[in-house]
């Protein structure tokens, strides 16, 4: 198993190309933490990459999966930024800025990682176990995010040579949040303060009476501009011009997806990838099986593009003017409540659908 994993990772070094490290918000709920008592697994993604898309991998002798991946020229498939398998396991990640620096000859594993784990994982544990198997240095400075089908949950906090588990059942109300820090890392130093306040100021009352929906991620948190510090949501006023700080969604967001995972004694296929591609605040939620996939997140003709994700960047130019300014970054607010609005009405009707199709 070592020989295998440690060829996995020469192969992977050599075809290595957009870095997923950058800045994500994440959450994960037990099942006795939502709504219908099915487990969520949520990502709000941010990424250098600027377009990704939805595929099913199917090879001889591993498990098939759905993952999330880089949009470009050509279908690799060796990097996944998210994703579930046929097994009813999921994971996705965000990278840790306060966990031990990567060794310099070996960085940037996350992604390579994670579609091992989707080929071959079916419990939580089994992720564990594949951690303790990889050669050391493993390249990871990041926070992992589980679940499977017999109703674990948890988060790994991993570096290079180590990682932290924190089981989601052991959290009072069973739901954690990781954004770009981890609870082992070095105290008051990593990233994302201020937007793993504004996830639990946002879904307090969910959290709270055990309600929690994808919904709530997908439309409650990835398309709202609310500010812990200042305790409001910067559009619900009237200003043409918002300055860009502290909100989940950022002009670095790429897509905001929540994996809905199973009912006791339900089959893996009753599992939903509900996927927004693109600017989240913007674009609409799919929802997405192990397989059926919509094709309007997959990747066209016209090269590995989501026609999704090509929509949603069509308006970046709008949503931030360049000729604002860039310290800070100003948002054209007029131009994107409708938006937002458009995408909402969109995406609830499209859960209901989803639902009902399960």
């Amino acid at each position: 198993m070592k020989y295998h994993i440690a060829i996995f990772f020469a192969l992977a070094f050599a075809l290595s190309g957009v870095s997923g490290a950058y800045a994500c918000t994440s959450l994960i709920a037990c099942g006795r933490a939502t709504a219908d008592g099915r487990p969520l697994l949520w990502k709000h993604r941010d990424t250098g990459a600027r377009d990704n898309f939805l595929y099913r991998v199917d090879v001889p002798g591993r498990i098939g999966y759905v993952g999330l991946f880089n949009g470009g020229d050509t279908l690799v498939l060796d990097e996944a930024w998210m994703g579930m398998n046929d097994a009813g396991f999921a994971i996705m990640n965000t990278v840790a800025y306060n966990l031990a620096e990567n060794d310099p000859a070996w960085t940037d594993r996350e992604g390579f990682v994670m579609a091992e784990a989707l080929g071959r994982c079916v419990t939580v544990d089994d992720f564990e176990a594949l951690l303790d198997s990889l050669p050391k240095p493993m390249g990871l400075r990041t926070n992992f995010g589980c679940i499977d089908a017999a109703g674990g949950a948890a988060y790994f906090e991993t570096d290079d040579t180590h990682w932290q588990r924190y089981n989601v059942d052991d959290n009072e109300y069973g739901v954690l949040v990781r954004t770009n820090f981890s609870e082992s890392g070095t105290d008051g130093t990593g990233r994302g303060y201020d937007r793993y306040n504004n996830v639990y100021d946002i879904l307090s009352e969910a959290i709270v009476t055990g309600s929690l929906t994808a919904a709530s991620l997908t439309e409650g948190v990835s398309r709202s501009f609310y500010d812990a510090e200042h305790e409001c949501d910067m559009l619900d006023g009237d200003e043409s011009y918002v300055a860009d700080e502290h909100f989940v969604p950022r002009p670095s967001s790429t897509a905001s997806i929540v994996v809905e995972g199973l009912l006791s004694g339900e089959e893996p296929d009753k599992m939903i990838m509900w996927t927004v591609l693109g600017y989240p605040p913007v674009s609409p939620v799919y929802p997405a099986m192990l397989h059926v996939i919509p094709a309007v997140l997959m990747p066209g003709n016209e090269g590995a593009h989501a026609p999704a994700n090509e929509a949603a960047l069509e308006h970046m130019p709008h949503i931030f003017p360049a000729d604002r300014g860039t310290e800070p970054r100003y948002i054209d607010a007029g131009y994107l409540r409708p938006l937002i609005e458009k995408a909402r009405g969109e995406s609830l009707e499209n859960y209901s659908q989803g639902a009902a199709a399960r």
